[in-house]
């Protein structure tokens, strides 16, 4: 047993390094801003708790918020640094969607054209969710043919398409997996399971999306449900 954790722990360690090092070459200040965090929190703990009479125990908080504190701030920055790395890259979205968590089905690529704008789904209790990734404008016939599709098999169910950008009316990268999980609830878990059945039951989907002429686009991946 001692040996597992002994193992696992440097793997943890060299994660975290390599997620900072990852980090770093983005967000410039992240150690500087992480520390001052801890600095503040330990601080302030601190000179409470000789206001109070008190330096022990406020001391040993402080300590355990400040690294809390820290632990949570570079969390923050981190993801932020991921997101703003993935943004303008094909299949950023349909990899956010990918683990969105569960009680979500995500299928990629779902639709595409030659112009390489894709269309990914994903099947949840908010019923289903289309997302665009490419040029909106083209987007939209993309979107309207899937719509058309599905509505001959789950015409009861909402939908809802969503486009990623940074444009009018667009959905942030580093928003989508939150917009996603704002979404009402309005399908029970059964439900959810025979809409997923019944899209299948559509057919092969890399079959019946039109492929773009010329080399498959990098980072394409096999559409996969779970």
């Amino acid at each position: 047993m001692a040996r597992k954790e002994t193992s696992e722990n440097p793997g943890r360690l060299k994660q975290i390094a390599l997620t900072y090092k990852m980090t770093k070459k983005v967000d410039s200040k992240v150690g500087l801003v992480v520390a001052g965090v801890g600095i503040v929190t330990f601080g302030v703990l601190l000179a409470i708790g000789f206001w109070i009479d008190h330096p022990i125990y406020l001391g040993i908080l402080g300590f355990l918020l400040a690294f809390l504190a820290m632990a949570i701030v570079f969390g923050r920055r981190a993801e932020r640094a991921a997101f703003g790395q993935m943004e303008g890259q094909p299949g950023a979205a349909a990899a956010v969607l990918d683990n969105i968590g569960r009680g979500w089905t995500t299928t990629p690529a779902v639709a595409m054209n030659r112009n390489q704008d894709v269309v990914h789904r994903a099947v949840g209790k908010a019923g289903i969710v289309l997302v665009g990734e490419g040029n909106p404008n083209r987007l939209k016939g993309l979107l309207a043919a899937e719509k058309k599709r599905m509505a001959r098999i789950v015409a009861e169910v909402p939908v809802h398409d969503i486009v990623v950008g940074t444009g009018e009316g667009q959905v942030p990268l580093k928003k989508l997996r939150t917009t996603l999980l704002k979404l009402p609830r309005v399908l029970p878990g059964a439900q959810v399971t025979v809409v997923n059945d019944r899209l299948r039951a559509l057919g092969d989907l890399m079959s019946n999306m039109p492929i773009p002429k010329g080399p498959m686009p990098k980072g394409m991946r096999m559409p996969k449900g779970r």
